[in-house]
């Protein structure tokens, strides 16, 4: 199957149980938004199946379109096609962006071919172009003095260049003002077609407002207790998480 499967996932954080049988089918095309209170695991589930090696998964398992790539390293598992959009992305002072960018990008070569610098750089600057990015903008090193708006751009931007198959972003409107969220919104929805899978991790409603997610689910105490459309995200909104206790008794499977 052409999907991003996770299989009755259980993971752990110095042996303390967080993630307890987690489901979700994240097809090609498809844009999930997962929301729930602080402390239910959902940073958890993106950092270990990106291969943090904190997260020990104790059972279950991710594939990709087939693959299992738990049994990957972290840099195999973005060569085979996943992206991981970090909640607080780190500085890496003295690295330009374009260097940085056509580091990343010759790693996804196969051994012995080099990156065409000309190809790279005609390919970056039409990314940018199309994400409404100046040019300028690569010759700063990554995230150094950059602003919350600025940081998330820049995610945007590696994942425009690297073409994932899935892409998971944790809580990307993290931080971010009114006119930063629109602004990297508009980055992810030019980026989205039937190649892209997007797991969408976050608190707030109100980023999807401008990214209109396909699914929302609703994760508590390490597992999805409920699955609908956008407007479950409304109703979290008006209510708030604390009536989802009530569902944990009967979770759901999220398949959709």
């Amino acid at each position: 199957m052409n999907a991003l499967e996770i299989k009755d996932l259980h993971i752990n954080i110095a042996e303390k149980p967080i993630v307890k049988g987690f489901n979700l089918t994240v097809r090609k095309g498809e844009v999930h938004a997962i929301m729930g209170p602080n402390g239910t695991g959902k940073s958890t589930l993106a950092k270990a199946i990106a291969g943090h090696p904190d997260y020990e998964i104790t059972s279950g398992s991710v594939l990709l379109d087939g693959r299992n790539i738990l049994e990957m390293e972290p840099d195999e598992r973005a060569r085979a096609g996943l992206f991981l959009a970090f909640q607080y992305p780190c500085e890496i002072p003295g690295v330009s962006i374009a260097n940085f960018l056509r580091a990343a990008s010759q790693a996804r070569l196969p051994e012995g071919e080099e990156i065409d610098a000309t190809a790279y750089y005609k390919r970056l600057y039409s990314k940018m172009d199309a994400l409404k990015i100046d040019r300028k903008f690569t010759s700063r090193s990554v995230n150094e003095g950059f602003s919350g708006g600025e940081k998330k751009r820049c995610e945007i931007l590696q994942m425009a260049m690297l073409e994932p198959a899935y892409s998971i972003m944790d809580e990307t409107d993290s931080g971010l003002d009114i006119d930063a969220l629109k602004i990297v919104a508009e980055g992810v929805n030019a980026l989205r077609g039937p190649n892209l899978g997007v797991l969408l991790i976050t608190h707030y409603q109100r980023l999807l407002d401008y990214i209109v997610p396909d699914f929302v689910h609703v994760m508590y105490d390490g597992r999805i207790v409920k699955s609908g459309d956008k407007s479950l995200a409304l109703e979290l909104e008006a209510r708030g998480y604390d009536w989802v206790k009530e569902l944990v008794a009967t979770p759901a499977t999220a398949t959709a």
